[in-house]
């Protein structure tokens, strides 16, 4: 009896990398194939999502961007004893397809599957591509990718896939939108931990400087990290808004679909949701991103009137506060903001991943 078909996912230890490859491994192993996680000691440590049938094999890594300096000297030789590695086991179990998703984590089994001519793509979450996936994107077969446009060089092969997103979101996909009204309307405020501690400083002054019959319909819900909590929740008892706020909700899809407007950094993930979804969002680009890849990744929603963007440079209470009322005062205006948003989200994203593994796998080694 024949060996089903064998996957290597090769993927570096952030969420943003690791739960795109894990969507890729559940549709597969569902497809009957046999799927293997290549990373490091970092990212095995996401890797408690994966199907329990995903082997993890942890691979010699390293990255110039952290440590000292006997630490990036000695990332080469780790990162070469890693691609040794990779090709030898590739020689030796003869994988159909290879994929990465971005990571330092990602080079050994990317640069094994080049050298032993194994179909290969990459994965690319942002509008920007990453470090390792720009190494790699003129070095396999085609570039799948999350968020377009997609800065890529010149020749590339590429698909603009989607970014798969979460079962709890894909069930709210489309979900009907209650435009804004003379009732309680949600506010829900989302923004990575790097990025919260501004959202916390401009949302509650910018809500209070809202008009008071928007302002009495307005429930909030915002993510703030732990040590700016309880000035968030003082902030908006004393403007008198009901307001629930926590470091980390663990239902927001359900509070994505329940909400009237979106306050959100512009990660790849978040703007998936969002658009997947369908909601009118207010996009703030976190500056500090590598390659200001979070203004690329909001470009889609905001070209087409989904999401209004406001640079961080320029994200004062007095312009939040103008953006939200824009919003929430115009009620015809928001539906089409949420119409505009579920316009271009992607929710079959990982059956178009899975398809192109399918494709390449077909066409053989190169």
């Amino acid at each position: 009896m024949a060996k089903a078909p064998l996957l290597i996912i090769a993927a570096g230890g952030t969420g943003g990398h690791m739960f795109p490859a894990q969507a890729l491994a559940e549709a597969m192993i569902r497809k009957g194939w046999r799927v293997r996680l290549s990373t490091d000691a970092r990212g095995a440590r996401y890797a408690g999502g994966f199907p329990h049938v995903v082997e993890i094999r942890q691979v010699a890594s390293a990255t110039f961007a952290r440590g000292g300096v006997l630490a990036k000297l000695a990332a080469p030789f780790r990162i070469l004893g890693g691609i040794a590695a990779a090709t030898w086991a590739m020689l030796r179990d003869k994988p159909d397809v290879v994929v990465g998703f971005g990571g330092y984590p990602s080079i050994p089994a990317l640069a094994a599957a080049w050298i032993t001519r194994v179909p290969r793509m990459i994965h690319e979450q942002n509008g920007v591509l990453g470090r390792v996936n720009k190494l790699f994107a003129k070095k396999v077969d085609i570039v799948a990718c999350g968020t377009w446009p997609t800065a890529l060089p010149e020749g590339v092969a590429h698909e603009h896939t989607g970014n798969p997103v979460r079962g709890a979101v894909l069930d709210r996909a489309g979900a009907a939108y209650i435009p804004p009204g003379d009732y309680p309307m949600s506010l829900l405020v989302i923004g990575g931990s790097q990025g919260a501690r501004i959202l916390s400083d401009v949302v509650p002054e910018a809500v209070g400087r809202l008009p008071e019959h928007l302002r009495q319909h307005l429930r909030v819900a915002q993510q703030a990290r732990p040590e700016d909590q309880d000035r968030v929740i003082a902030a908006y008892y004393q403007i008198g808004v009901n307001s629930e706020v926590e470091p980390f909700f663990r239902d927001i899809p359900r509070r994505l679909s329940e909400a009237q407007l979106v306050i959100s950094r512009s990660g790849a993930s978040s703007v998936a949701d969002v658009s997947v979804i369908g909601r009118p969002s207010i996009l703030i680009p976190y500056a500090a991103a590598t390659a200001d890849h979070q203004t690329a990744n909001a470009r889609g929603l905001v070209e087409v009137g989904g999401a209004i963007r406001i640079p961080e440079s320029k994200f004062t209470a007095q312009a939040l506060a103008e953006a939200i009322e824009t919003v929430l005062s115009q009620p015809e205006a928001a539906l089409q903001m949420a119409q505009a948003a579920l316009s271009v989200g992607m929710p079959d994203a990982t059956g178009r991943l899975v398809a192109l593994v399918e494709g390449l796998a077909e066409g053989g080694r190169k």
